[in-house]
């Protein structure tokens, strides 16, 4: 959706009410699913996770994965316009214990609404530190104003872009991360073709995870947590903050493989949360791969 029509249909639900915006929402993500040449992507990723189940079925899924992601645009409407966002946690103390010690790093995923994870992440420790690394598309139309609204409420971001990283922006992470603070990044989207990856299996496929987040653990000694916000209502959210994964290496030769062990970690955590809240899944793009498949 463009930012141009997006404000229009703020401007408009803001005088006919929040139905009219839950409504147009759905609408255009019909559009998209039937139009965008993107839902037989939806359908092979829910034919690998309900193997057993009717292409119906699986189409279904499709669908409805498509109209609960407007659930993310429009809970941020709500909340623009005044309306409380409620929230239930499990695990938080896990993040706590590490906040202005030895710091932690959050791994994001593209499962349930991660922009509302960082904005109560953020209400609930006004005195933290967050920094989050998104990556910067070409064209940002929606995705800028929401970067700009995380801003609002006190996130630090910084954007890494498809064709220029900056080795100056991984060495404020660690920095923050030593003084205590939270990083943020994206286990599950790779933002650039180049970009180093490590492979996990995932549904039993191949899929492949940001190095990135694994390796400013191991640098920086930082536990990593998977963290999710899964909606439970209308702008109703539970948070969940995964056990940590530990990332160590005795020696450098032991590096490849901690790294690895921890991306797996991830992978099966996330593996988990998916069969639990399968139509929270956003990642749009091919995530899984055949075995023989290289990339």
């Amino acid at each position: 959706m463009k930012a141009f029509w997006y404000r229009h249909l703020i401007g408009f639900s803001r005088i006919c009410g929040s139905w009219f915006f839950n409504i147009t929402a759905r609408c255009i993500a019909a559009g998209y699913f039937l139009f965008s040449g993107m839902a037989p992507e939806s359908r092979r990723f829910y034919t690998a996770l309900y193997p057993q189940r009717h292409s119906l079925f699986h189409l279904r899924c499709a669908f409805c994965q498509y109209q609960n992601f407007t659930t993310i645009h429009y809970d941020r409407f709500l909340r623009a316009t005044g309306q409380p966002t409620s929230h239930t946690s499990e695990g938080w103390q896990r993040l706590e214990k590490v906040i202005g010690n030895e710091g932690g790093i959050l791994l994001m995923s593209h499962l349930g609404n991660w922009e509302m994870a960082a904005t109560l992440l953020r209400q609930q420790h006004r005195n933290m530190q967050l920094l989050l690394y998104m990556g910067v598309k070409e064209k940002e139309g929606v995705e800028k104003m929401q970067k700009e609204e995380l801003r609002k409420s006190g996130v630090t971001i910084l954007g890494e872009a498809r064709d220029d990283p900056s080795p100056f922006q991984a060495l404020e992470g660690i920095r923050l991360l030593r003084s205590g603070g939270v990083v943020s990044m994206t286990g599950d989207m790779l933002w650039r073709d180049e970009q180093r990856r490590l492979a996990v299996d995932f549904l039993g496929q191949r899929a492949y995870v940001a190095e990135a987040p694994f390796v400013f653990a191991l640098v920086s000694r930082a536990p990593l947590f998977a963290f999710f916000a899964f909606r439970r209502g209308k702008n109703h959210y539970h948070l969940r903050l995964s056990q940590p994964i530990v990332v160590a290496a005795k020696t450098r030769q032991d590096r490849a493989a901690a790294l690895s062990a921890a991306a797996q970690e991830y992978a099966d955590m996330l593996e988990e949360a998916l069969r639990l809240n399968p139509l929270e899944w956003y990642h749009f793009q091919r995530f899984i791969h055949p075995p023989e498949t290289v990339s």
